[in-house]
């Protein structure tokens, strides 16, 4: 007579599924924990809650990292989400990106500076390049203690628009080759838009003068592109900054974690430490 129970390759089938099938669950979970926490932040405020998050993705197979950036899909989506939304309705945008093209980023700043409601832009960690050209639309800027923004120079390829038209005030125009010349044209004329765009921006937030002395110093070069911009220096400009960030949105953003293919490069017990507590061994 045969044995009707389960034998060793029912088992191994069992937990191969089981395997395949885990890691579709977890970002199940963690799908429906973004959409309760989003919703529960809108409520709290009154507010349509729009995330423009940006992780470092990694290929599973090859293994060599993808960054992600502000690309034409992110402006699609943020400008949907805004059609979605009553004008009256205030707006409340995180962002936590490295920038993006220029087009997609300024589609963004355009979309949220028509709207009629208060904008809110949080920016927990940094937003830099495009993503500081989508803060300045807003009515308000919230940045964390250590949070950065960052200049908005336009990038030709590897080089900054600006290093490009150094070389051609630098050298005689005989001794330098048509493809940088072209490229210093283009240059010229991208520090050209990128700076009206931001005087634009800024028209309603300062005096004018104030914002094209602004523009000029995001624009022109004046840093290097990674240049952080702290609360501080944000607030000397006069954008209109706060420091007062939600607990929640930083709560929000753990549910956005950088993918882990290898060993992780920063570890830490994720406890509150308090004066005359000790941390746990983690039994």
């Amino acid at each position: 007579m045969e044995s009707s129970g389960f034998g060793f390759g029912d088992l191994f089938w069992l937990f191969f599924i089981f395997t395949a099938l885990q890691p579709v669950m977890q970002r199940k979970l963690l799908d429906r924990a973004r959409q309760h926490a989003i919703a529960r932040i809108g409520r709290q405020r009154n507010s349509r809650v729009i995330l423009l998050v940006h992780r470092q993705e990694t290929m599973s197979l090859l293994g060599f990292p993808l960054m992600r950036y502000i690309n034409i899909n992110d402006s699609e989506e943020v400008i949907r989400a805004i059609h979605l939304t009553d004008p009256d309705v205030p707006l409340d945008l995180v962002l936590h990106t490295p920038g993006g093209l220029v087009l997609a980023s300024l589609q963004i700043a355009r979309a949220l500076q028509r709207h009629p409601g208060k904008v809110t832009v949080f920016v927990p960690h940094y937003a830099m390049s495009g993503g500081t050209l989508i803060s300045l639309a807003a009515d308000e800027i919230v940045m964390c203690e250590h949070a950065v923004l960052g200049p908005v120079d336009p990038q030709l390829g590897h080089y900054a628009a600006a290093s490009i038209l150094k070389v051609r005030e630098q050298k005689p125009v005989e001794k330098i080759d048509d493809e940088t010349l072209i490229l210093a044209d283009q240059s010229e004329k991208a520090i050209q838009q990128v700076r009206e765009a931001v005087m634009d921006l800024l028209d309603d937030k300062m005096p004018p003068d104030r914002a094209a002395e602004l523009a000029r110093l995001l624009s022109e070069g004046t840093w290097t592109h990674d240049y952080p911009i702290t609360y501080d220096k944000a607030k000397e400009f006069g954008l209109p900054v706060s420091n007062e960030m939600p607990r929640e949105v930083m709560e929000l953003l753990q549910l956005y974690p950088q993918p882990v293919r290898q060993q992780p490069t920063v570890e830490y017990i994720p406890e509150p430490l308090r004066r005359h507590t000790t941390p746990s061994s983690g039994h």
